[in-house]
């Protein structure tokens, strides 16, 4: 059976065998909750996690790219304001973007460019918990103005859940330099160090480097590189996110999207594999560095080329929201898994002014202390 025969999209069935209501995937269980009649349904086959993760030829998902179609039961969506496109439920007839909150609206166009997700991370933590989490770090924030938590726990923002789109890359990489040698010797050298009034012979070694032109080629393995596939979250909110629980992955299933919305990448695979190439440049220099050998070395220039390139289309969980605060919005972002919150927010200016005013007065008052305890002491002797 090919891969992407493993990962056609499973019929989705998420309405309540009791009453017919909608269900949605509950944060941390394996069942789908009816809010009405309370009845749950498991969901079967699609865990993974005694399974290896699988990846895909970079080159056919690329070719798979807008030759499939949302599960029966979904919509693509676009925002009209940051262009965000997202896969929802069809029953919902009207909704916000969780990244701005513009109206979103059904678009076809951006339906022909589907692709899905080869594995989805499930949330863990629930809404009711995650405002919690956002409260107590709006609490513990440092320099935030004294009223940002009030005027925060008055707001009617919600908290969205979005499954935000991930790339995991697995390359090999072949990287052909050139660069030098350094290698060490040393010369004994006479100099005269004063010594009673008298100028006394000395020896020492002093070290110099000899410097020799190689060329070579390294070869190296990289398995597991994040990439994110959206930029519609600020990219330090995301790295302050911490890391996600990809042992946790299951394979996609669309009733774990159920009751939130999961947004399609917007960042182009050859975009992010190119990101994956920088990010790897240090590592990939380390082992040059193993390779030329001697007491030091100069990489004057490298060639790196990716080779058997896979990839894993991932969603990972985020509770997203942005409250405004004195005309201002400010977008943060609640890791699903582990609870972890990250985000932007206004800086109370009287904090910072007075906590360089208590700096300044210290050192001021150390001065002090020196100057007149300083010169006592010296007075002394």
């Amino acid at each position: 059976m090919s891969f992407d025969q493993e990962i056609t999209s499973l019929t989705n069935s998420s309405k309540c065998a009791g009453c017919g209501a909608p269900l949605h995937f509950e944060p941390g269980t394996q069942t789908l909750t009816c809010d009405y009649c309370g009845s749950a349904s498991k969901i079967d086959g699609a865990d993974i996690q005694d399974q290896a993760v699988m990846a895909e030829d970079y080159g056919l998902f690329l070719s798979r790219i807008g030759t499939e179609k949302t599960a029966k039961g979904f919509e693509t969506v676009k925002c009209s304001n940051c262009g965000s496109t997202s896969v929802l439920e069809s029953k919902v007839s009207a909704d916000k973007c969780p990244f701005c909150r513009s109206p979103l609206v059904v678009d076809l166009a951006a339906s022909n460019n589907y692709i899905a997700p080869h594995y989805v991370l499930p949330f863990k933590v629930n809404q009711q918990t995650a405002r919690k989490l956002f409260l107590n770090w709006i609490k513990d924030l440092k320099f935030a103005p004294s009223d940002l938590k009030s005027k925060v726990n008055n707001s009617t923002s919600p908290i969205d859940g979005v499954y935000l789109p991930y790339f995991i890359f697995d390359a090999d990489s072949v990287t052909k330099y050139t660069g030098e040698r350094g290698m060490y010797y040393y010369i004994s050298e006479i100099y005269y160090e004063r010594v009673n009034g008298d100028d006394v012979m000395r020896t020492r070694e002093v070290r110099h480097t000899n410097w020799f032109p190689v060329s070579g080629t390294v070869e190296n393995t990289f398995t597991n590189m994040v990439r994110p596939a959206s930029n519609l979250v600020d990219e330090e909110t995301l790295k302050q996110l911490g890391n996600f629980e990809l042992n946790a992955l299951v394979r996609y299933d669309e009733r774990y999207v159920t009751g939130f919305k999961a947004q399609t990448f917007s960042i182009d695979p050859k975009d992010a594999i190119q990101g994956v190439a920088d990010s790897i440049g240090p590592f990939i220099a380390q082992s040059i560095f193993a390779d030329i050998g001697g007491n030091e070395q100069r990489i004057t220039s490298r060639s790196t080329d990716l080779t058997h390139i896979k990839i894993k289309y991932v969603l990972m969980p985020l509770w997203i929201s942005a409250y405004r605060y004195k005309d201002k919005t400010y977008q943060f972002a609640i890791n699903g898994c582990t609870g972890k919150v990250s985000g932007q927010h206004p800086v109370g200016t009287w904090k910072i002014v007075r906590l360089v005013l208590i700096i300044l007065a210290v050192i001021a008052a150390l001065v002090i202390y020196f100057m007149v305890y300083g010169n006592s002491a010296s007075s002394q002797y």
